[in-house]
């Protein structure tokens, strides 16, 4: 009885096991029928083709299995098309970044930004040291919230690798940032829960060296100092619903109870109710609550939870065209009519953030539309910019675009 051996089709399909033959340009011009420039042009979007050669060539390719050879690319490019992402603020645990809504979002969002401008994102571990990124032949690094004085910006400055953080890098060499009006945003959150009725705010915030939360205590701290407010502050010691939790109980436990919260550290909204309710108090009845969250639970607690969503979509998408900007020959962002960094519009086209009813006084969102929305935190950090909440970054030259700041949402949802 005879056996036929098979054989390696336009696909590649490998032969009694061996490595299938990679394919190239050439087999799916002759497969195709049509020229090898007729099929790359296609393959690239250029070239003047027409749109049934053009699919003829691309669907071939598709069915064929083929993908340029990158390294071959690289090498005529001279670039890998790689850009690092790392965040800062969890350095002692260097992946669970992933597991904080706001961070996930962000991350995905900036992948996907990062692969429609070309684009590769190389995740790194928070508190990665030299050894782990020094032979990747990264473009840039996205160094997401970082600490104080992060060894890790200055290495890779050091190392003549462009940085993209928040607004502590301004003015340093190789370094580009996006941030937000901090001040804005939490005397947004705050004057609505005092147009509630809350005269005693709480705030919850994590034991972090970052400079948004540094911002976020001096702003509280100055709001207080300006409304004659005590304040009330609960640092939580890492990040992680249980811990967050549990400030939240320490921080409704005190006396004089407080008739306001504002959580910053990130949990489960639904959890923070929760922990009113264990020590018997009612919300917005006893307590009125905003947290910082993007964790989509919230419109589905009881009562429903007021949030200050910080846009890690919309952030992402403008935070890489400025960096992608900067890396391929300094052409500057958008701007706005004083020469500086324009912030994008909300929905309406307003540049404001998104509205609702603020129960018992107008805050964010008002319903007039009067409101600006708090300035929300950007892909590489989520600092103090502007304080005018003007949507203005620092003035930069050609080669090293101005910051820009974004607008946030304060959704109100609900009574609290």
């Amino acid at each position: 009885m005879s056996t036929r051996e098979p054989s390696a089709g336009h696909g590649g399909e490998s032969r009694g096991g061996a490595a299938a033959p990679r394919v190239r340009l050439v087999d799916v011009a002759r497969e195709a029928g049509l020229s090898k420039t007729t099929v790359s042009a296609a393959l690239n979007g250029t070239g003047r083709l027409s749109p049934a050669v053009r699919e003829k060539a691309v669907e071939t390719a598709r069915r064929m299995g083929y993908r340029p050879n990158a390294t071959a690319r690289q090498l005529r490019a001279g670039r890998a098309r790689l850009i690092g992402y790392v965040v800062g603020e969890f350095a002692g645990e260097p992946w669970t970044y992933l597991d904080s809504p706001y961070f996930a979002r962000l991350t995905g969002a900036t992948a996907s930004a990062a692969l429609r401008h070309g684009y590769a994102l190389v995740m790194l571990p928070a508190g990665t040291l030299q050894r782990e990124w020094a032979d990747l032949p990264l473009e840039a690094v996205i160094v997401a919230d970082p600490v104080a004085d992060d060894p890790l910006v200055a290495d890779l400055l050091a190392a003549r690798i462009p940085v993209f953080s928040d607004a502590s890098v301004a003015g340093r060499p190789g370094a580009h940032w996006v941030d937000l009006d901090t001040d804005a945003a939490v005397r947004e959150c705050l004057e609505h829960l005092r147009a509630g009725g809350a005269r005693r705010t709480a705030l919850v915030l994590p034991d972090s060296s970052t400079r948004f939360h540094r911002q976020v205590l001096a702003a509280y701290r100055a709001w207080c100092a300006e409304h004659g407010a005590e304040e009330r502050l609960t640092l939580v010691p890492e990040p992680g619903n249980g811990p967050v939790v549990r400030a939240v109980e320490r921080a409704l436990g005190r006396q004089p109870r407080p008739d306001g919260l504002f959580v910053v550290a990130e949990a489960s909204p639904p959890l923070v109710m929760d922990a009113a309710r264990r020590l018997g108090l009612t919300v917005p009845g006893d307590v009125r609550v905003v947290c910082v969250s993007e964790d989509e639970s919230a419109a589905h607690a009881d009562p429903p939870v007021t949030t200050l969503s910080l846009c890690p979509e919309e952030l992402a998408e403008q935070g890489m065209a400025l960096l992608v900007a900067a890396l391929e020959g300094g052409v500057a962002p958008p701007r706005g009519r004083d020469g500086e960094g324009r912030a994008p519009e909300g929905p309406d086209g307003s540049g404001r953030g998104a509205e609702g009813p603020a129960p018992g006084g107008r805050g964010a969102g008002d319903t007039d539309g009067s409101g600006r929305g708090a300035e929300g935190r950007a892909p590489g950090g989520r600092g103090a910019g502007d304080t005018g909440g003007g949507g203005r970054g620092a003035e930069g030259g050609s080669s090293t675009p101005p910051g820009v700041l974004l607008t946030a949402r304060l959704r109100v949802r609900a009574s609290s």
